[in-house]
C-alpha cells in the first residue's frame, strides 16, 4: 500500500510537500486530511517574519539569512508571499529567481504563495503551508512578506520572531512604521546601511522606541521610587520574585545584505529573542495567538463558503445578486444580515 501524501511529508519528501501546498494554495478540500494527519506533528519549527516596504531588500536578505543558518547546520523553509496576479490568481514573482544560490540545496525548501488580495498580506494558506514545512522537518522557517502598511501586521501573529526592515532615503519607512508598524518589530534591521542616513534612520527609530517605553511604564509613587533609588546605592536592589518578565527591547541593526554585513548578528539578535520568549513565557502566548488567528481564518472561510451557497440557492450567484445591488434592487445590509440570521440560526 502506497505511503499518503502526509506520511511523505513527514519523512521529508520535497515532492509530496510541494504537491500539498499547491493543493493548499488552490483552495483543494483534498488537503484538508492531509493537514489533519500532520497537525499533531506540528510545533517544533522557529518562524521567523520578514517585513518591511518594497525594495528594502528582504529578498536579498533571507538569502543570506539562509545560507547563515544552513552553516548553523538548520534545516531551512521560506514561504515568499508575493503580490497576487489581478488574472491569474497566482504569485507574479518565482520563488526561487531571488534564491538560487540555494535552489539545489536538500536542506532548503522555497516557495512563493499568492497573498490572495488578503488585507494583511498573507493567506490562509501561509498559516497552513508553514505547519506542513514544520511538519517536514524543518528547523527555521522564514515567512518573508509582501511589505508594510498600516494594516499588514498578520505577520506578527504567525512568527515567533519579527524583524521590520527600512532602508535610508525612502521617507514613508519611518511614517509606516509610525503609523502602527513599530508594534510588531522584535528586531529593525536597516538595510543598504552604506547609503546616506542610515545613522539618521537609527536614531529617529532609537528615539521613537524610547518614546513607547516611556509611555508604557506605569507610574512610580515617590516613596517606592526613592527606596529603589537607595537599594540601587546601596547594591541591595532585587526585582520582585513574582514580577513580570524584563520587556524585550527591539534592537535596531544596521545591515548590508548584498554584501552580507551585519547578517551573523542578525541571526543572533533572533537566537536572543527566541531565547528570551522562551524564558519569559511569551512564546506560549504568541503560539495561542497564532493558534487564534489561524482558528478564525479557517472559521472565516467556512463561513464565507457557506454563504455563498446559501446565497445562490435562494437568490441566485453572486455577481447576479451584486448586479441587484447595483442597480439599487437589492438592500446589500439587509441580505447580509437575513444570510448571517440564517447562518447562525
Amino acid at each position: 500500500m502506497s505511503a499518503t501524501i502526509a506520511e511523505r511529508v513527514l519523512g521529508g519528501d520535497i515532492r509530496a510537500a510541494s504537491r500539498l501546498m499547491r493543493d493548499i494554495d488552490d483552495g483543494r478540500a483534498s488537503a484538508i486530511p492531509e493537514l489533519q494527519a500532520l497537525f499533531p506533528k506540528t510545533g517544533r519549527a522557529y518562524v521567523i517574519g520578514i517585513t518591511g516596504s518594497p525594495g528594502a531588500g528582504k529578498s536579498t536578505l533571507t538569502d543570506r539569512l539562509i545560507a547563515h543558518f544552513r552553516m548553523a547546520g538548520k534545516k531551512v523553509g521560506v514561504l515568499a508571499v508575493d503580490p497576487t496576479s489581478p488574472f491569474s490568481g497566482g504569485a507574479i514573482l518565482g520563488d526561487r529567481i531571488r534564491m538560487q544560490e540555494h535552489a539545489t540545496d536538500d536542506e532548503v525548501f522555497i516557495r512563493s504563495l499568492a497573498t490572495r488580495g488578503n488585507l494583511g498580506g498573507l493567506s490562509r494558506a501561509t498559516g497552513d503551508c508553514v505547519r506542513v514545512m514544520d511538519a517536514m522537518g524543518m528547523d527555521v522557517i522564514i515567512v518573508e512578506t509582501v511589505g508594510v502598511g498600516q494594516d499588514e501586521i498578520d505577520i506578527a501573529q504567525m512568527a515567533h520572531s519579527t524583524a521590520v526592515v527600512v532602508v535610508p532615503g525612502m521617507g514613508d519607512d519611518i511614517q509606516a512604521i509610525k503609523a502602527g508598524i513599530l508594534e510588531i518589530a522584535d528586531v529593525f534591521v536597516v538595510n543598504k546601511s552604506d547609503r546616506d542616513g542610515a545613522d539618521r534612520m537609527v536614531r529617529e527609530l532609537r528615539a521613537m522606541l524610547e518614546l513607547r517605553h516611556a509611555i508604557k511604564a506605569p507610574p512610580m509613587d515617590h516613596d517606592a521610587h526613592h527606596r529603589m533609588v537607595v537599594a540601587k546605592a546601596h547594591g541591595t536592589h532585587q526585582p520582585d520574585g513574582d514580577a513580570a518578565p524584563e520587556e524585550w527591547e527591539p534592537p535596531i541593526l544596521k545591515v548590508i545584505a548584498s554584501s552580507d554585513v551585519g547578517v551573523e548578528e542578525l541571526v543572533k539578535a533572533f537566537g536572543a529573542h527566541f531565547d528570551w520568549l522562551n524564558a519569559s513565557g511569551e512564546r506560549s502566548t504568541r503560539e495561542m495567538t497564532r493558534a487564534r488567528m489561524q482558528f478564525v481564518a479557517i472559521l472565516r472561510e467556512r463561513l464565507l463558503r457557506s454563504a455563498l451557497k446559501r446565497l445562490e440557492a435562494e437568490r441566485g450567484r453572486l455577481d447576479e445578486v451584486s448586479a441587484r445591488i447595483a442597480r439599487g434592487e437589492a438592500d446589500p445590509y439587509a441580505l447580509a444580515d437575513e444570510l448571517a440570521g440564517k447562518l447562525g440560526g
